[in-house]
Parts: structure tokens; C-alpha cells; sequence
């Protein structure tokens, strides 16, 4: 594919994103569309994310009133910065959301603009040499700003600080070049909305939830690589542990399957597509008298049937990705690595437990042995192209 052509696709993807203006809070830094990877980004590297998820039908009050488009959509950025080489913050702010409420249009009432944002702290890349197994964890909290919350068709929210936190599980069947052949990821995590007694309507007498109302979140995920194409399949699924009042909108449990595609013309960006599809939803639990919008007509979801996703990932940081080729990129991580093994065969002499040193730099010598072969492959390509 042309250099040329490839530039013309990344242009169309971000002003297609662009165009809709709006997105869904879900994931910078390494992993699927929803589930996150047990790997953080290196160290000093500063990722710029940013994509949509949507979904529309046409629904109807019933009566003499006309049939309209309700719709959701969300807007959202993502920044994702690897401290060092097990900690990644990553701050995420929600620019857009639609409320359904109002006359329609780009108004206070209508949308949310700005809507919340995310803050995160992800502790991971913690495996054996050797092992295809990576683990790690994930705290994170939503900081309220938006003049609207509890929003029909999207995930509860009480304007409340919420607390939330995960477990991160990966394995990647190729351990030299881990990104290169098919990965599984596993997140189970556990959110705390903190809203005992939180006003979630303004209907007047509308209840309240009693208790502190919390969920159980599972994410699984395989990754497919193809060269310049990635392909993903994940299953999602959300379960309340203790429910919030009747007055809330998206109080049952719910699952989705996503499959996405990735693309990836150079090694600073990658464009997103993806489209989730509703598995099951609990039985619908709202008292739509008290909540702050009434619910259509009686076959309307409670959750979306369907919805599409966009999403791009920038490199920001650092700049030599701009021109750094497969074959400098290979060379760099081969000095490193020979560097690391001459300083463990120095230290083996040394240390307590001399067979499991000598299993450190058996695994080294082969991680090097390894690219040493994938770069002997690229030099043999260029000569061929030459």
C-alpha cells in the first residue's frame, strides 16, 4: 500500500471522528476496545486517544405525537502516559453526551458539554521470563462535573465520586514479539458508586438509594494480528451487587459481544471500528413515573440492541517513533538486551541461587537470539527490494 494512500485513510478516520463529535469513556494505552491488557505503555511514552460509540432508533410516546430518533451517543479523549515500567496514568475526559432530554439540539439541556472525566492508575507487566502470563491491577475514580447524570441507555452514573477497581490478566502466545501473534486479556473489576441517598431524579417523592449501589464488571478478549490488520472479539458484562432505586435508568444486569478491527499503517497510530451486540439484559426494573425521562413505547430496550464504535490512538510521545524503522526499533532492543545479559552473567558468579540465574540468561540469550533472527530477515527483504 502506498504512502500516499495510507495518509488518505488516516485523513478520512479522524475527520469521520471528528464529524460525530461525540464517544464512549473506554480505553488508551495497550488493550481491546473494552478490556484492558496486563501490559502498560513504556516508560515516557504519552498516547492521545480518542473515538465514538453510537446508537439510534426511532421511537414514538405513543398518542397523536410524531415518531422521532432517540439516540445515544457519548464523546470522550483519553491520555495515557507510562511512568516507568510498571505504572501508566492515563487522565480521560467525557467532552460529549447525549441526554435525551429537552427539545433536542446542541443545548444545556439536551447535551452534556462537558461531561465527566476519568482518572487512572494501571500497575502491570508483572510476569516471569519465559512466561506467556502477564498481571497487573487498576484503580480508578470518575470526578463529576456534568449538569447531567442517570441518562437513559447509558451505564448508571449518580454525579457522585465513584471508586472502581480491576484485575488484569494477559497472555500472549508469542513471548519474544508478544504484539505479533494472537493474545487472550481477562479484567474483572468491581465499581462503587458511592450514592447512598443521592437525589438520581428531580420527579418530586422519586426514592433514593438506600445503599451504596455497586457492580461486578467482567471484560474477556482475544486479539487477533494480521500484519497491518488486527482483529478482536470481546464479551462484556455488567452485574449490579446491590441495586440503586427504581428512579434509575440501566439497573439490570447486561452483557455484550464486541468485535473490532484495528488498523495500523504506521507504528504512532492505529484506527479503531467496532460494533457491540446485546447478548442479554436483565428484566427492566425502572419506575419509569419517577425517573427523568419517560420511556418510549413498551418494546424499547432498556439497554441498546446494538452500537457502533470509531476510535483513533495517537503516539505523542516520544518523537522518534515518527521515523524509527522495524529494523533501528529491533537493533535498539537488542543492545538493550545484550547489555542486560552481560550484567547478569557478571552477577551470577554472585548470587544465592545460581540455576535460577543461569534460567535468566538462558531466557535472555534466547529473547536476543531471537530478534538477532527477525533482524536478518529484515536486511534480507531490504536486499531483495534493492
Amino acid at each position: 500500500m502506498s504512502q500516499k494512500r495510507n495518509l488518505f485513510l488516516i485523513c478520512f478516520f479522524i475527520l469521520t471522528i471528528i464529524s460525530y463529535s461525540h464517544a464512549t469513556t473506554q480505553n488508551g494505552g495497550r488493550g481491546l476496545i473494552y478490556t484492558h491488557s496486563a501490559r502498560v505503555i513504556p516508560k515516557g511514552y504519552l498516547q492521545f486517544y480518542s473515538g465514538t460509540r453510537f446508537f439510534g432508533k426511532v421511537a414514538s410516546f405513543g398518542g397523536e405525537q410524531d415518531a422521532f430518533t432517540l439516540w445515544t451517543v457519548k464523546g470522550y479523549t483519553s491520555f495515557n502516559y507510562g511512568i516507568n515500567s510498571h505504572l501508566e496514568l492515563a487522565f480521560s475526559p467525557v467532552f460529549y453526551l447525549d441526554t435525551n432530554r429537552g427539545g433536542g439540539g446542541f443545548n444545556k439541556e439536551s447535551v452534556n458539554f462537558p461531561d465527566d472525566f476519568f482518572i487512572s492508575f494501571k500497575l502491570a507487566s508483572f510476569h516471569q521470563l519465559e512466561s506467556p502470563f502477564f498481571f497487573g491491577g487498576m484503580v480508578y475514580t470518575r470526578i463529576p462535573i456534568a449538569d447531567k447524570h442517570n441518562i437513559i441507555y447509558e451505564p448508571y452514573s449518580a454525579g457522585t465520586l465513584e471508586i472502581g477497581v480491576s484485575g488484569l490478566f494477559s497472555y500472549y502466545s508469542n513471548v519474544t514479539f508478544p504484539d505479533e501473534s494472537w493474545s487472550f486479556h481477562a479484567n474483572i473489576g468491581y465499581l462503587n458508586h458511592n450514592d447512598a441517598g443521592e437525589e438520581i431524579s428531580k420527579i418530586q417523592d422519586a426514592p433514593t438509594p438506600e445503599s451504596m449501589t455497586s457492580e461486578l464488571l467482567l471484560n474477556l478478549g482475544a486479539l487477533f494480528p494480521a500484519g497491518n490488520f488486527d482483529f478482536s472479539t470481546e464479551l462484556s458484562f455488567r452485574n449490579f451487587l446491590t441495586k440503586p432505586s427504581v428512579s434509575a435508568y440501566s439497573m439490570e444486569s447486561v452483557s455484550y459481544l464486541t468485535a473490532g478491527i484495528y488498523y495500523k499503517p504506521y507504528k504512532w497510530i492505529t484506527v479503531e471500528m467496532g460494533v457491540d451486540l446485546r447478548l442479554f439484559s436483565g428484566e427492566d426494573e425502572s419506575d419509569y413515573s419517577v425517573t427523568p425521562t419517560p420511556k418510549p413505547n413498551l418494546d424499547f430496550p432498556n439497554y441498546p440492541g446494538w452500537r457502533g464504535i470509531l476510535g483513533v490512538k495517537l503516539a505523542l510521545l516520544p518523537g522518534s517513533l515518527y521515523a524509527k524503522t522495524d529494523k533501528a526499533e529491533l537493533q535498539e532492543k537488542i543492545t538493550d538486551r545484550q547489555e542486560i545479559l552481560e550484567r547478569m552473567m557478571r552477577g551470577q558468579e554472585s548470587t544465592d541461587n545460581a540455576e535460577e540465574e543461569i534460567a535468566r540468561i538462558r531466557a535472555e540469550r534466547e529473547q536476543v537470539e531471537a530478534e538477532l533472527k527477525r533482524l536478518r530477515q529484515l536486511l534480507e527483504g531490504e536486499k531483495k527490494d534493492d
